[in-house]
């Protein structure tokens, strides 16, 4: 049995990557290349900014691997060049790249950097894994659409080959995103990192009788049925078959471009699993529990425990808004002394603190506030609402960027929220 397997979390700017690592990544991963495969995320980071979050992860003694994983067109051959030039440079940890002719390129020009296989290469057998091994390859993240059956007989064949597999995060309603509904409607190509998300829209079906041109309109409801909407990717309650199965080296968290709680909470919970798994108290509901509090479009298993044909409901037909259990009402800043609200921050409510795991938390009360403990939880009541430039305010809402004074000092980056 293995003693160590990596939790992988989402680094969409530096903010996110200080909160992955503080709520127990291992190891992160973004870029600041057009080249990603998010190209959102990646206007997020700049050289400078992305410089820093890479040594934020190193002094911690954590890993920041490089996004390369967009498919290029020839005109794009000199970019790839000159980015691999820089991120190693900025003392990356790892390539993440989609594409044979990538993966060579970036072999010859920094042959000291590991290449970790994007899910985009779609790697489902031991013929692909060989081949990409002896391309140079030290890491395949494999396609989404790989049984954990296929995974143990792969690393039968491949044995000196590391795998990383999605456990939660969005889902693609296409082949490993291999979709070119975004691409047609929008001019914007998913492989190349700018997805619209069409598949996420309501459309409206019509049937048509081409005898009589008569022309049916279908619809479940007025504002039409979101037939291509997957439900998102949610495997904590399977981690302790995936770990006990050992051919799995890394436990990746989708998610660049979603909010920073997110990243805390989905790290969070699959941090706990990891560890309990291998302390003998794996407790299913417990992770199932902290992720519901996430925005999410419903959860699924996706199809490395169970295949297609054997399951129902993997689509959400009736809308592609996020849903969660609890509302973010605000965020601890890094110096632990204030906060920045989120949404409608008001005296005399109470709010759940939500920390990192081993971070310490002590009761308080005098005039800003109370801080205290009720069956295992921590809260937080103000008693008034004072920024730090001593103004006061009868509430505080998110387009309000004055910090707001804590009564005492909380965990950095710790969350407010509520139950909804």
């Amino acid at each position: 049995m293995k003693s160590k397997v990596e939790l992988l979390s989402p680094a969409g700017n530096l903010e996110k990557t200080k909160i992955a690592i503080n709520y127990g990544a291992d190891a992160v991963y973004g870029g600041f290349s057009t080249l990603s495969m998010r190209n959102r995320s990646v206007k997020e980071f700049d050289e400078d900014s992305f410089k820093k979050a890479v040594e934020y992860a190193h002094k911690f003694d954590k890993k920041f691997y490089f996004t390369l994983n967009g498919f290029p067109f020839n005109s794009q051959i000199k970019l790839i060049g000159n980015t691999v030039k820089k991120a190693e440079q900025l003392g990356i940890d790892a390539f993440i790249v989609s594409t044979p002719g990538v993966v060579k390129l970036v072999k010859e020009m920094a042959p000291d950097i590991p290449i970790h296989l994007s899910t985009q290469a779609n790697v489902m057998n031991y013929l692909d894994a060989l081949f990409y091994k002896e391309a140079g390859v030290k890491r395949i993240i494999a396609a989404r659409e790989v049984s954990l059956k296929d995974l143990k007989e792969i690393k039968k064949a491949v044995p000196d080959i590391e795998f990383e597999i999605f456990v939660h995060g969005s889902m693609c309603f296409a082949y490993s995103g291999r979709c070119l509904i975004s691409s047609l409607q929008s001019g914007r190509v998913p492989n190349r990192g700018s997805c619209a998300n069409d598949c996420r829209f309501p459309y409206t079906l019509y049937a048509e009788n081409k005898d009589n041109g008569t022309l049916l309109k279908l619809e479940e409801d007025e504002d039409g049925t979101h037939i291509m909407n997957a439900k998102d990717l949610n495997l904590s309650s399977y981690v302790d078959e995936i770990l006990k199965s050992g051919v799995v080296d890394s436990l990746k968290i989708e998610g660049r471009t979603k909010s920073p709680y997110y990243v805390a909470i989905a790290t969070k919970a699959y941090r706990m699993a990891i560890d309990d798994y291998f302390e003998g108290k794996f407790d299913a509901k417990k992770y199932e529990k902290e992720l519901e509090t996430t925005k999410h479009r419903g959860f699924n298993d996706g199809y490395l425990v169970k295949r297609p044909y054997q399951k129902i409901g993997e689509q959400n037909l009736e809308e592609s808004i996020s849903q969660g259990t609890h509302q973010v009402y605000a965020m601890i800043d890094e110096d632990g002394k204030t906060f920045l609200a989120k949404d409608k921050v008001e005296p005399n409510v109470i709010y759940e603190i939500i920390a990192p795991l081993d971070a310490k938390m002590k009761a308080c009360q005098n005039e800003i506030g109370q801080v205290f403990n009720e069956e295992e939880n921590w809260y937080l009541r103000l008693n008034k609402i004072q920024t730090l430039n001593g103004k006061i305010y009868d509430a505080i809402h998110s387009g309000n960027t004055n910090p707001v004074v804590l009564p005492c000092s909380l965990p950095k980056f710790s969350f407010l929220r509520k139950k909804l």
